[in-house]
């Protein structure tokens, strides 16, 4: 009898009763045996109309018993069942409802694990060098302290709080980048001119380490970008091409452009890349094997993210003669 609980039920019960009992008055004033005919066909009316409600409606509960299931415990079940009649258009929106649901659910999940290992990343890559400042500034309040040794722990200070900024710095680029709030400027870049914004911060590191520069570009080679961005993305390659280069070795820069896009191949006479570092090597905080013990894992991480940001892939691989082999190449818009 919970059916007739509802309130809509009840009030069109109440209007079949009234018509029927006018109906099969009219009928019998008109001829007995009229009236009787009447009230047999408006019971069978009746009893076929109530049978169609009634298993419409359970339809209707059944698929909100379904809805409030997945609302709850996401469980999966076949919507086609509910596709009959005036349901199906119902059907229709509730399966793309829970479709929606289910990759919004599924995308919060993995923001939320995301977001706990980049905070317990960060932590840790921030305590690490704020440990040795703290213990280098105990050493620093030492009265007898030699004035060599004293030189020697403000040099490292002065590193460590470096490293701490430029840590810092990438972490909150990489947030913009991820936030969508960094409005990339569309205007022609010449080669020559990103690659001496990407190597001015590098020239002295480089030249400490007697390591050589070779540039094959003619110079004039362009692409649409943000010239201070993707200068910030190639520093970060050539910087990783640096610290796995050995003493007197030299880096490569290879220039080319094409009706379809302008490539960039960045190469080095390193150790290269370790075989299954290679899948790895843009993910964020990602150490590989080959990595010196102040690498952080974000460098590489936060130019894939510049680059395919402004319709450009970036790719990673060594050479047949050994060291690494980077090749960026940012696509045209038309051709």
């Amino acid at each position: 009898m919970g059916f007739f609980r509802n309130p809509e039920i009840r009030k069109s019960t109440w209007v079949w009763i009234f018509l029927n009992l006018a109906f099969i008055s009219f009928a019998a004033i008109i001829n007995i045996e009229f009236g009787i005919i009447t009230a047999i066909f408006c019971c069978v009316f009746d009893l076929t109309h109530f049978i169609s409600t009634y298993r419409r409606y359970r339809h209707i509960a059944e698929l909100s018993r379904e809805i409030d299931n997945i609302l709850h415990d996401c469980s999966k079940f076949d919507l086609k069942r509910f596709a009959e009649g005036e349901l199906s258009i119902l059907h229709s929106e509730i399966y793309k409802m829970t479709v929606r649901l289910r990759e919004q659910a599924e995308a919060l999940k993995k923001d939320k694990t995301f977001l706990a290992d980049s905070i317990a990343d960060i932590s840790h890559q921030i305590r690490t060098p704020l440990t040795s400042v703290n213990l280098i500034a105990n050493f620093l309040a030492e009265e007898e302290l030699p004035d060599e040794r004293r030189l020697s722990l403000v040099k490292d200070l002065l590193q460590l709080l470096s490293h701490i900024d430029w840590l810092i710095s990438t972490l909150l680029k990489i947030s913009k980048l991820d936030a969508g709030t960094v409005k990339f400027a569309k205007e022609k870049v010449t080669v020559s001119d990103l690659i001496r914004t990407a190597i001015t911060p590098l020239a002295i590191p480089m030249d400490l380490r007697n390591q050589h520069l070779v540039i094959k570009a003619e110079g004039n080679e362009q692409f649409e970008g943000d010239l201070a961005w993707t200068a910030e993305a190639i520093e970060n390659i050539l910087k990783n091409c640096m610290e796995h280069t050995p003493d007197g070795g030299s880096i490569t820069i290879e220039a080319r452009e094409t009706p379809i896009y302008t490539e960039l191949v960045i190469s080095d006479t390193g150790i290269g890349i370790a075989p299954e570092d290679l899948p790895h090597i843009f993910e964020r905080f990602y150490k590989g094997k080959n990595s010196s013990s102040s690498s952080v894992g974000i460098g590489l991480a936060l130019s894939r993210m510049i680059i395919t940001a402004q319709n450009g892939t970036v790719k990673a691989e060594n050479q047949k003669s050994g060291g690494a082999l980077f090749t960026i190449r940012f696509y045209k818009r038309t051709v």
